[in-house]
């Protein structure tokens, strides 16, 4: 069974990444949808987290769905390895994408 974080760590990030990295959970729809139409994809929020990967709510043409990705590193335990997961599926992205990502601090 998964790791399940406290709810105030869940919403802590959710908030962050949901109000500081919107481009950001946009291109990990794109990069890792299994759908050939990963371009259509219009909007990204992640919804939750837990210690085998995250999930986002994937827009396509007025509908949403749920992605579901796990986590490149495998199995988490604790928040500072959440950060550096989500990061993890950022570079992830942007190299399926053919994007360059930015600098991380």
């Amino acid at each position: 069974m998964p790791h399940s974080f406290d709810a105030d760590v869940v919403s802590a990030v959710l908030r962050h990444m949901n109000g500081d990295h919107t481009d950001d959970n946009l291109l990990i729809a794109r990069a890792f949808s299994s759908d050939d139409d990963a371009a259509d994809i219009t909007g990204a929020t992640m919804t939750g987290f837990d210690g085998d990967g995250g999930t986002w709510s994937v827009t396509r043409g007025g509908t949403a769905s749920e992605l579901r990705v796990s986590w490149p590193g495998g199995p988490i335990d604790d928040r500072p390895s959440v950060r550096r997961q989500v990061v993890a599926l950022y570079d992830l992205a942007c190299e399926r994408l053919g994007i360059e990502p930015r600098p991380h601090d």
